[in-house]
């Protein structure tokens, strides 16, 4: 058998967590013969929550699962972390603004990034789904100055996926016929779900989608979908989000297709004008574990308009926590 990789989660307690978990037990992330070490982190109140689920874990008597961690200390959860999900954070409560919930998340990725920092493995790959998730990265980011940039990533593969499905629907064609969607920017009500480039069969999706429908239908749709599945079942997006959490970071380990690209929030260098020191989502292509943002598209007056709004939002979240840096 293969060296075990360590794989930690947070808010593993969580419905996300929950649902992502015993896929990567199976094999779904790192693949059939690679054994794994779960690390699950919560808080102390979760513990026994957490003992049930290692007990769940050992019934299902995965032969890939070559150990568990239950701990509510991040350096514990942590240790030697090849992967990091850090899927918990503080939702918005009653009477909160949404710079109070920056505040109070800005402790917890801060005391995670951190940790991460310290103890685990230079080369990590930590994948933020808690929300606001692009800004939790930052502030993650910010504490782990021995760590790459690179190290790091928001998830926008939800909203990526989202965008297929309903394009799909849309055109009456197969989800694998889709090519080349992008998300820009945050993981909000702001992002920019993008058709211009797509494909639908090799061909330009906008040559046999209205643009009407594309301007005052798609968009919208991709912004507000995880609203409405809160208003159909009265709980956050939890399935579908665990997949994107783990087909997001399969990807990053096992690479794009030649002909395709998926969209990640990640740490803006300044490509397509762009301010740095963000975590945006682009378009990128991965090889051999490294991703790259896919460069040259030309972008018209009506993205880019789109594209700086999401930006907006971005820095303002930023000066907002930048003092916790």
């Amino acid at each position: 058998m293969k060296t075990p990789v360590h794989i930690a989660v947070t808010g593993a307690a969580g419905q996300i967590s929950y649902a992502l978990m015993f896929r990567i037990i199976e094999g779904a992330l790192a693949g059939p013969d690679q054994p794994v070490v779960l690390h699950m982190l919560d808080v102390p109140g979760a513990m026994k929550d957490l003992e049930g689920i290692e007990m769940e874990m050992q019934d299902c008597a995965s032969p890939l699962l070559a150990g568990v961690v239950i701990t509510d200390d991040p350096k514990v959860a942590f240790e030697n972390a090849d992967m990091a999900f850090l899927v918990g954070a503080r939702p918005r409560g009653p009477g909160m603004e949404r710079q109070d919930l920056l505040h109070v998340n800005a402790e917890i990725f801060s005391t995670q990034g951190k940790a991460l920092n310290e103890v685990a493995q230079q080369g990590v790959k930590v994948l933020v789904v808690g929300n606001p998730a692009n800004t939790n990265a930052l502030i993650a980011l910010k504490n782990a100055p021995k760590l790459s940039p690179k190290n790091f990533s928001a998830m926008t593969r939800l909203d990526h996926n989202r965008a297929i499905s309903k394009l799909a629907r849309h055109s009456e064609c197969a989800i694998d016929d889709i090519r080349q969607i992008i998300i820009w920017g945050n993981h909000s009500s702001t992002q920019y779900p993008d058709l211009h480039h797509a494909l639908i069969k090799g061909k330009p999706a906008l040559d046999g989608v209205d643009e009407i429908w594309f301007r005052e239908h798609f968009i919208s749709c991709i912004q507000k979908r995880g609203a409405e599945v809160i208003a159909m079942r009265g709980k956050s997006s939890a399935a579908s989000a665990a997949n994107a959490a783990l087909e997001h970071m399969r990807s990053w380990i096992v690479g794009t297709p030649d002909d395709d690209w998926v969209s990640m929030a990640i740490y803006s260098d300044g490509s397509y004008g762009i301010a740095e020191d963000l975590i945006y989502s682009f378009p990128v292509r991965i090889k051999n574990g490294d991703y790259e943002i896919v460069q040259g598209l030309p972008i018209d007056d009506f993205s880019m308009d789109r594209m700086r709004l999401t930006e907006k939002e971005l820095v303002m979240e930023r000066d907002m926590v930048k003092h916790l840096f």
